[in-house]
């Protein structure tokens, strides 16, 4: 039977299948458990031991280590989390990540997938069409659950006779029977074909059907689960690209991690492997390497009882046996993973500073004048966890709302800057600098939580984003008005008008209230999550104030300007300032109702 190209679009749709069910069940659990995942993350992670802890629960959980790896980068990236932590919750998650395995291995070989997988999914459509959002994402992680194994044994039922089809797989003869240079060659294999698909559980999954069917022997299948774990360093690696270094740090110790890990594995190969296959007979589960055997002595003694087997259609004491023995072999990769990752992290746990440090001496930090443009939390490339991109996004508004009150403190020098001098232009020009900066982070962060909020988010995630854009609108609002009081003094220099001792201290009193506003904006959206109720009314009060002094110095303009203090020109410009001023005020109080509205949502869940 030649395996055709249709065979092998067949192949390449259960690997799809596969790796879709494993992204809607990851994505489901992320988004019943978004915001208890951050608060663990953020509670966990005070020493190396508790991140491990965390990392190891947090990956079990979702059940993606590539999931969580990018989620600790983009943590690492928003300045949540330091690198060592990240170091330690990097390699809990590797062992994490082995729960999918033994989920495989349990549900492979042995159950009737038909039994529960359609049934699963028959309960979960109802919950798919409910109203509450956590129904909705429990009923995505079943019907994950579901097409993960519909997948698994699409894989197994489409993957190409070896025997049938020699020419294919021709190098997989060529290259098993070369002693330990088979080893290292199939390491590279597995490094380069998770790579490709960047899912280890899915490299692990064809990995057990290989040798399930005896294509490989068992030490050869190891070989390739120890590369994939070289190979799912690249999905971390690849969101890093676009953020700061310290999140390039973190995947990059991911890598090391799993790289000297390996090395280790292979110096101690084959006694490692044999103490692996003797746990599995131990736990009288089979010799994990009698699979190979056993369908090799079929194949010479009596060849066509070795095609009716393939072919799944020979004695039924054969095919029970065959199923016992894939059994066991499944069992042993499992525990082979399971043991190089505990073994691993035993020994990494202890050189977590000397990661950072080999980590810090490759990867330099920019200078911040290097980075002037470059947003510093987040990227297009960090939204493989959404519900998770929310805390970057929220990182990048304090960046934001810190570069416009820097603005605002730029005006009121201005303010006393000797008109028509080298320095009151070049403040001016940095003033309209920042505007133009201002523009284009709104646009940038508008941009990043639209991609957000196209992920896979839950109601809530959804509505905070809505909050998180009228924030970022009205920031930008306050950086409008900054650049409007600098254009009016400008303005009132251009036209030699001077203000008088009274206006200028009327106006610095003004300065000082905004400056004050500004403050307590800050302190809120700094810790966005939990607002603090006296500061919201601090914020109100203080809005309340400016409006008052608005209204007074108003009424005593029109006064003044009868009584001939000052000319009508000067308390045009006097009061184009004060009513800007007092505009910023405004758009002061609408972020901090923006925050407020997203505090009572994560309050309110």
């Amino acid at each position: 039977m030649q395996y055709s190209f249709l065979d092998f679009l067949s192949l390449l749709g259960a690997v799809g299948l596969f790796l879709y069910g494993m992204k809607i069940m990851s994505e489901g659990l992320q988004k019943v458990a978004g915001d208890r995942m951050r608060n663990i993350l953020s509670a966990m992670t005070k020493n190396r031991f508790a991140g491990l802890i965390t990392g190891i629960f947090i990956t079990a959980l979702i059940q993606s280590s590539s999931a969580s790896t990018v989620m600790v980068v983009s943590f690492v990236n928003a300045g949540l989390m330091s690198l060592a932590d990240s170091m330690a919750v990097i390699m809990g998650a590797n062992v994490g990540t082995t729960a999918t395995t033994w989920i495989i291995t349990a549900f492979g070989f042995k159950a009737n997938i038909d039994a529960f997988v359609l049934p699963l999914i028959g309960i979960a459509i109802p919950f798919l069409f409910s109203k509450k959002s956590n129904y909705k994402s429990i009923a995505e992680f079943m019907i994950g659950f579901s097409f993960l194994f519909m997948g698994l044994q699409l894989i197994n039922t489409n993957v190409p006779d070896l025997k049938a089809n020699p020419e294919m797989f021709s190098f997989l003869q060529d290259y098993s029977s070369l002693g330990f240079l088979s080893v290292l060659i199939f390491v590279f294999v597995g490094i380069i074909f998770t790579m490709i698909i960047q899912s280890s559980a899915a490299s692990f999954a064809i990995v057990m059907i290989m040798c399930g069917k005896g294509w490989i022997t068992f030490d050869i299948a190891c070989a390739m689960v120890l590369g994939s774990n070289i190979g799912t360093t690249i999905t971390p690696i690849l969101a890093s690209l676009g953020a700061n270094a310290s999140a390039k740090k973190a995947a990059m110790g991911h890598f090391m991690f799993n790289f000297f890990g390996t090395l280790w594995t292979l110096c101690l190969f084959y006694p490692f492997v044999d103490l692996n296959a003797w746990f599995t007979q131990a736990f009288n589960l089979g010799d994990p390497n009698a699979l190979f055997r056993y369908l090799e002595n079929i194949e010479t003694t009596n060849p066509a009882l070795y095609e009716q087997v393939i072919n799944g259609t020979g004695p039924e004491k054969i095919l029970d046996e065959i199923v016992n023995l894939q059994f066991a072999v499944s069992f042993g990769l499992s525990i082979f993973h399971s043991s190089f990752n505990i073994v691993n992290v035993t020994v990494m746990i202890w050189l977590t500073n000397w990661f950072v440090k080999v980590t810090n001496f490759f990867i330099k930090t920019k200078h911040k004048e290097d980075e002037e443009f470059q947003l510093k939390f987040i990227s297009s490339r960090m939204l493989s966890a959404s519900e998770l991109n929310i805390t970057q996004a929220q990182q990048e508004i304090v960046v934001y709302a810190e570069r416009v009150n820097r603005m605002f403190e730029m005006d009121k020098t201005l303010l006393h800057t000797k008109p028509e001098t080298e320095e009151f232009n070049k403040l001016y020009s940095r003033i309209q600098k920042y505007e133009d900066i201002s523009d284009r982070m709104e646009i940038e962060i508008a941009n990043y939580l639209n991609k957000v909020v196209d992920g896979r988010l839950s109601y809530d995630g959804k509505m905070r984003i809505a909050s998180m854009l009228n924030i970022v609108s009205e920031i930008e609002s306050i950086a409008d008005s900054c650049n409007n009081l600098a254009r009016t003094m400008v303005r009132q220099h251009e036209a030699k008008v001077s203000l008088n001792e009274t206006n200028m201290e009327n106006i610095e009193t003004m300065f000082r209230y905004i400056s004050e506003a500004m403050e307590n904006m800050l302190s809120i959206i700094r810790d966005m999550e939990i607002v603090n109720d006296n500061n919201i009314m601090k914020c109100y009060n203080k809005e309340r104030e400016i409006n008052n002094y608005r209204n007074a110095l108003r009424s005593e303009n029109v006064e003044h300007i009868n009584q001939k203090l000052y000319s009508y020109e000067e308390g045009i410009y006097y009061m184009d300032l004060i009513c800007e001023s007092e505009k910023l005020g405004d758009y002061i109080v609408n972020v901090v109702e923006g925050v407020k509205s997203q505090s009572d949502r994560v309050h309110n869940q």
